[in-house]
């Protein structure tokens, strides 16, 4: 996550955060929840950069991970004022944390990636500051959710957020068949080592669309919409493609539901012209993903 290149371009980027932000209200006995870069150090908003370098100490998932992420922005702190609050002792370590909000210092708390408190730890220690009777002051940025979800194109009614799915098989299987029944979209969360296990999994939805997010806003990003059936064979093609963490969305019923009209376009369109010629055609008459359909076609021209 850390760049060498970008860390000196960052100074400017202080002075921008001090400028927009500096006048702004920051109350003491305030825990502010800071979303952090999910892979582009460039993400960071300019009151997060202001806020966490304002702040008394900084909770955070991982202390390592976060004093690199801010050496890179040239706000490195001493670490006594890095606090660990993980899933492993968010329950315990928030009592640190609740003692210093006491105190009427001003806390960061920031997950390793993205926004705390989602999928990330975060919402035991703001439960509890809350339960305390300290404000909770949200500093919005990257989402790895809403990135993804952003480049589906969807205009269905509103998505699930899911996350991870059970890893024990059987679980995961009864997962997936309760989601089958969701009409709408479903936002899911993957580890590498897991992937594998879970394209498996969704593969029993068929043909309904599912866009694949990995690496996002890093260099090597890929995101792609295919028939969840195809999955497995995705990932297999290549072994990056079971590399860097992953974001899935299935798409909701009612798109799943016309998907049926680009497939029934492609096999007319098969029987007279070329594979490449009637995927770009039948994506151009129906809407649907070219490269769903041409994995599609692919499939179609194996049983002609």
């Amino acid at each position: 996550m850390i760049s060498s290149s970008l860390s000196t371009s960052f100074a400017h980027a202080l002075q921008a955060a001090q400028d927009a932000a500096g006048a702004q209200q920051h109350p003491t006995h305030t825990l502010y929840v800071v979303a952090t870069p999910i892979g582009n150090l460039a993400d960071i908003s300019l009151r997060a950069l202001h806020v966490l370098g304002l702040v008394d100490a900084i909770a955070c998932e991982d202390t390592r991970h976060t004093q690199q992420m801010l050496r890179a922005y040239g706000l490195e702190r001493p670490g006594a004022q890095l606090l660990a609050v993980h899933q492993h002792n968010e329950a315990e370590a928030a009592q640190a944390v609740l003692d210093r909000l006491a105190q009427g210092q001003r806390i960061a708390y920031v997950s390793d990636a993205g926004t705390p408190a989602i999928s990330d730890p975060g919402a035991r220690l703001v439960q509890a500051a809350r339960g305390a009777g300290h404000r909770i002051m949200p500093l919005p940025g990257a989402s790895s959710i809403t990135t993804l979800l952003s480049a589906t194109g969807m205009t269905g009614d509103g998505f699930v957020f899911t996350g991870f799915l059970p890893s024990k098989a059987t679980e995961r299987q009864q997962a997936v068949a309760t989601l089958a029944q969701e009409q709408r979209a479903v936002v899911l969360l993957e580890a590498p080592h897991r992937i594998g296990a879970l394209a498996e999994a969704l593969s029993v939805l068929g043909e309904r669309p599912v866009t694949i997010g990995r690496e996002l806003t890093k260099q090597f990003e890929q995101i792609e919409t295919l028939p969840a059936r195809a999955l497995p064979q995705w990932l297999a093609e290549r072994p990056e493609h079971q590399r860097g963490e992953f974001v899935l969305v299935v798409h909701d019923q009612a798109v799943a539901t016309t998907q049926g009209e680009g497939e029934r376009v492609l096999q007319c369109l098969l029987a007279e012209l070329p594979v490449k010629t009637a995927v770009k055609l039948a994506a151009e008459i129906s809407g649907e993903p070219r490269n769903a359909l041409y994995e599609r076609a692919l499939a179609l021209k194996k049983d002609l």
